[in-house]
């Protein structure tokens, strides 16, 4: 067995080739603990150079929406009357604590996935320019 850093696109590709033909491997063997080994490579490689982010709250919410058939109307309960939800949903309002605990104990949406950061469209005057929040 000899594991090297992946440095290159050339290392990583050889990598994977190397991770498929490794799977399926019997557990405890020296295989298996290569196949350990090159996949925590492979992990570590992908996040520095393919970075994921992660979905700001409102695209979370919507994403559970979605995933339960659930309509705008079913976050009055968490959120508050229909035209709060509608300003939360159209990034015109923030989310406040409370409609975050409320969203994470009734739907159960993990609390780390509504407390990100994100940004708000800006308020507009009747002139069309943009105030200050």
């Amino acid at each position: 067995m000899n594991i090297n850093p992946i440095k290159t696109e050339q290392d990583y590709e050889a990598t994977l080739d190397r991770i498929g033909e490794l799977m399926g491997c019997s557990v405890d063997t020296p295989e298996a603990d290569e196949l350990d080994m090159l996949v925590t490579l492979t992990e570590a490689y992908e996040a520095k150079h393919y970075p994921i982010d992660k979905p700001d709250p409102i695209e979370v919410i919507k994403f559970y929406l979605e995933q339960y058939g659930l309509q705008q109307k079913d976050l009055e309960k968490f959120i508050g009357h229909s035209g709060r939800v509608s300003e939360v949903l159209s990034y015109k309002r923030r989310l406040t604590l409370q409609m975050i605990q409320k969203l994470h104990e009734g739907l159960k949406i993990p609390a780390e996935q509504l407390v990100k950061d994100y940004d708000i469209e800006p308020k507009r005057s009747q002139k069309g320019i943009a105030q200050p929040a």
